[in-house]
């Protein structure tokens, strides 16, 4: 018997409706892939270029030691300031020379309520009218301008006192002001004084707030003629 009659009898003939030979599953059967001129299905294809990594963050916060940027962040396209240690003159009130013309500006006002000289009847407000009424008629004014260089001064150390508290770099011209207008105010205290033999008793209350008008704006002028400017460093 051949092979193949041998194969047909043990599994049948399909002409003679034997048992046909059992069919093979779908994993045994070979894959056929049809080309159709596309790219092939069994491969991955890259399509665009590949992916990058994003580019490092760049950090821009200073440290406290004063360093520039950090090199671990700096990808070289930042502008790193320059730091210059100039001095630069720093504007500023003087507190101490205003405080002081302010209160001579001050006890030259309360002056005018009071007495000047023991005895007397006539206050300071008293004084300085007779001393306009004399400046008028131009005449015995060298005996009542004392009392109108005190209050006029007084007056003038006052607003002096409040341009010290204008932030500024320097007040020495104020200072150089209030040094000629205390040293007015000085002269209408001393010259009458002298003409009374200096007589610190006949000086009533009104008579020393005339004395620290004259003191307070000496030392303010000269607190402001002393004060230079103040410089600190910069960093820009």
């Amino acid at each position: 018997m051949r092979e193949s009659d041998a194969r047909s009898d043990q599994y049948g003939s399909s002409a003679a409706g034997g048992a046909r030979a059992p069919a093979e599953s779908l994993a045994d059967q070979p894959t056929e892939v049809v080309h159709t001129g596309g790219p092939d299905p069994r491969y991955d294809t890259l399509v665009g270029p590949p992916p990058t990594s994003p580019a490092p963050r760049q950090r821009y916060d200073e440290p406290e030691d004063g360093s520039l940027f950090d090199d671990e962040w700096d990808d070289g396209t930042s502008t790193q300031p320059v730091y210059r240690d100039t001095p630069v003159v720093v504007r500023r009130a003087d507190d101490l020379a205003g405080l002081l013309l302010l209160l001579a500006g001050i006890a030259a006002g309360i002056s005018l309520l009071v007495v000047w000289v023991n005895g007397g009847a006539a206050t300071g407000l008293d004084l300085v009218g007779d001393g306009l009424g004399d400046l008028d008629d131009g005449t015995r004014l060298a005996d009542s301008w004392p009392p109108l260089a005190v209050v006029l001064g007084g007056a003038a150390l006052f607003l002096l006192g409040l341009l010290m508290f204008i932030p500024a770099k320097t007040h020495r011209f104020l200072g150089a002001i209030a040094l000629l207008v205390g040293l007015g105010v000085a002269a209408g205290v001393l010259v009458p004084l002298a003409d009374a033999g200096w007589d610190v008793e006949r000086l009533a209350v009104g008579g020393w707030l005339t004395v620290a008008t004259a003191g307070l704006g000496f030392l303010g002028a000269l607190k402001a003629l002393m004060t230079g400017p103040r410089r600190s460093a910069s960093r820009s």
